[in-house]
């Protein structure tokens, strides 16, 4: 019986390129699961697009100063071109800014507050004094109150992959301005995940809501469900629908003025927004897409699991009549060459990037992603082990199986599949291996074990390949051609098989091998049937598969990973601009340390004594993390003298030292290039 699936993969950020560790954990996958969701007949809507609201797009706006929209469009394409050319084919890649999107948001926004599912709250909020501006959660970093993760961000720590409030932070800084902010009030609508704890536990644990089953959850994979109920264990805490930002979905009611609903409220949404575009362009009613017996399956990274297990099925419950997923297949994470990949750092390969390099080996990149695919544990990609699955298993065992099996057809018989004769317990043991294969890759897709699917097909071609190599048809040909003729006909049947089994995991190449034998490779039913090729049928002359992998290639992917590294760095954008007159209004000066202490109960502040030749001040430095008491004793540094007053940890500190930081968080002093007297002004 056919299923009814509505698979969504998460919505890259538009703010930047897709690299090999977002396409390992969430792309590819849901790619294979949709393609073998639809070769078993199964009624499949596979939907995404760019999620272009949020602070990650406005941060990014700020440091290359152009606007969010021009920053949406350009990664939109990119992202949109880089699925295209590796053939992840999605029914629909939508896109937040777009007016359907907005209309679904605010309606669906509407729609909860007249219901009563909000509470509307006074709190405190970040706010950045020197712009001006409240400050969402990625206009904040600190460090995570869990792992001390120095860069945790204000709503998650991408570290350990906690769900965080800015409140939590420790030491917190505006990524604006670079200063601690203050709290100031602000109103938003809240979402009372708290009132929700029972129905969730229910749900996630044991896969009921309201008394009936709604999924399996013994088919949910480990770290979805540890997380989650970590997350509820722990109490969860009513979380703000929207902020103060002019980038995103306006909030449609009375006092919604300057602000714009939550990227996570918004940007699930536009699973249903998307899918709203495709029925309208293909005369469909998008609600048959999320209600009744539709399977909502959602592949998505780990640190995405909360939002789609506890915020998108509380949204989706309070909206009413629409189905909670059915799995959310998250993958862990995919690391690089020993790092973890990081943005910031340039460590990273890019898939467009990739794909322009080497236009040719997509389905190479696709084998060696899935292979190693971290459903379970974090793996890791590296150059030497793409080399290795490529020249080990797609050339020397796919690639030489079917090269085998057709080279010696044409050879023998000019092409013609010869007929199928009496059949031993091994040929009969090949033909039970394509239905077992079948059966095993089926079962398994199903539970998401994709990997393990993957290796099964490839586990036919070692079948076929040792086949040949105990029948040896080579040798036997003079002596028992009849025998033969068996042999090459299960070969080529074999052949067939595998062409339509990796057809979800490696298109381009199953359509080839497709071509090398005349047959459609669509018809997953047809699978381990008898006489999927028939005795007769002409066949083509093969070409290469798969050629190996040279240590050439692999050395000079290492070298340009290498030279990319940190060329695009982090920095922080550029200030506003000021005038002269309020240059000239800073006294600055050199001075020099005199004494220093750490503060008590501040593991990053130190009280120093510093000598401005005409007084000594006392100034308090967030540099204890960087600088022993000890060593500074002596350094000349420049000192910004008509700073109001401030009181640290009982300290009151007059001045501020002034320090260069690295993007990677460093911090250095700023001093003098010769021996300059202290209390020498700098201009």
């Amino acid at each position: 019986m056919s299923k009814k699936f509505t698979i969504t993969a998460a919505l890259p950020y538009a703010n930047g390129p897709l690299h090999l560790g977002h396409v390992a954990g969430v792309y590819l996958p849901a790619d294979i699961f949709n393609r073998f969701a639809k070769m078993m007949g199964d009624d499949v809507l596979f939907v995404c697009g760019s999620d272009e609201h949020g602070a990650a797009i406005t941060l990014r706006a700020k440091k290359e100063g152009i606007s969010p929209q021009e920053i949406v469009d350009k990664y939109h394409e990119v992202i949109k071109n880089a699925f295209e050319n590796f053939q992840i084919e999605f029914d629909i890649f939508h896109r937040t800014s777009a007016p359907i999107h907005h209309e679904t948001a605010s309606e669906w926004f509407s729609k909860l507050e007249a219901n009563g599912k909000f509470t509307k709250q006074v709190s405190e909020q970040y706010f950045d004094e020197e712009h001006q501006q409240f400050l969402a959660d990625r206009y904040i970093t600190g460090e995570c109150p869990k792992c001390h993760n120095p860069s945790a961000y204000g709503d998650q720590c991408e570290k350990c992959g906690s769900s965080l409030s800015p409140t939590e932070l420790i030491h917190p800084k505006s990524t604006l301005s670079g200063a601690t902010p203050i709290l100031k009030e602000t109103t938003h609508w809240y979402l009372p995940m708290d009132q929700h704890e029972d129905w969730l536990k229910d749900w996630i644990k044991d896969g009921k809501l309201d008394g009936v089953q709604q999924h399996d959850p013994k088919n949910w994979r480990n770290q979805v469900v540890g997380q989650c109920m970590s997350w509820i264990d722990g109490g969860l805490q009513p979380r703000a629908m929207t902020r103060d930002l002019d980038w995103g979905v306006k909030v449609p009611i009375e006092g919604g003025e300057g602000k714009v609903l939550y990227v996570w409220l918004d940007a699930p949404i536009g699973y249903v927004s998307a899918t709203k575009q495709w029925c309208l362009d293909n005369n469909k009613n998008w609600e048959d897409y999320w209600t009744g017996d539709r399977e909502l399956v959602h592949f998505i990274g780990k640190d995405n699991i909360v939002f789609h297990c506890v915020i998108f099925p509380i949204l989706l419950k309070e909206y009413g009549g629409l189905v909670l997923p059915n799995n959310v297949p998250a993958s862990e994470f995919l690391n690089l060459e020993g790092d973890k990949f990081s943005t910031s750092r340039n460590w990273a390969v890019w898939l467009h990037e990739y794909i322009q390099d080497h236009p040719e080996k997509v389905d190479e990149l696709k084998y060696t992603l899935t292979a190693i695919a971290p459903e379970s544990k974090d793996s890791e990609f590296t150059w030497k082990e793409f080399q290795a699955r490529v020249n080990n298993e797609l050339a020397d065992i796919l690639g030489n199986f079917v090269n085998r099996a057709l080279v010696l057809t044409n050879k023998y018989y000019e092409g013609a599949i010869p007929e199928r004769g009496e059949l031993t317990a091994e040929d009969q043991a090949l033909l039970d291996t394509i239905k077992s294969t079948k059966e095993k890759v089926e079962n398994l897709m199903y539970r998401f074990k994709i990997r393990e699917a993957q290796a099964e097909v490839m586990n036919l071609a070692r079948a076929g390949n040792k086949y040949l190599a105990d029948n040896e048809p080579w040798k036997l040909v003079k002596e028992d051609p009849k025998r033969v003729e068996t042999i090459m006909n299960l070969a080529v049947e074999v052949t067939a098989n595998l062409s339509v089994l990796l057809f979800p995991f490696l298109p381009k190449s199953a359509n080839k091998i497709a071509g090398f034998l005349n047959i459609d490779n669509q018809e997953w039913a047809k699978v381990g049937q008898e006489n999927l090729v028939s005795a007769g049928n002409k066949i083509n002359k093969p070409e290469i598969l798969f050629q190996k992998i040279d240590e050439d290639f692999v050395e000079a992917e290492l070298a340009k990973l290498e030279a990319s590294k940190e060329v695009e760095l982090n920095y922080d954008p550029v200030k506003d601009e000021i005038s002269f007159d309020d240059f000239v209004k800073m006294d600055i000066r050199i001075g020099e340390i005199v004494a220093a202490e750490k503060v008590k109960k501040a593991n990053k502040l130190l009280q120093l004594q510093v000598d401005l030749g005409f007084e000594t001040r006392t100034i308090v430095s967030g540099i204890a993390e960087h600088y022993k008491p000890e060593d500074i004793i002596g350094k000349k540094v420049t000192v910004l003298l008509n700073l109001a007053p401030r009181k640290i940890r009982g300290v009151e500190s007059n001045g501020m030292i002034l320090m260069s930081e690295n993007p990677d968080g460093e911090l250095s002093f700023v001093s003098p290039e010769k021996d300059m007297v202290n209390g020498a002004g700098v201009r």
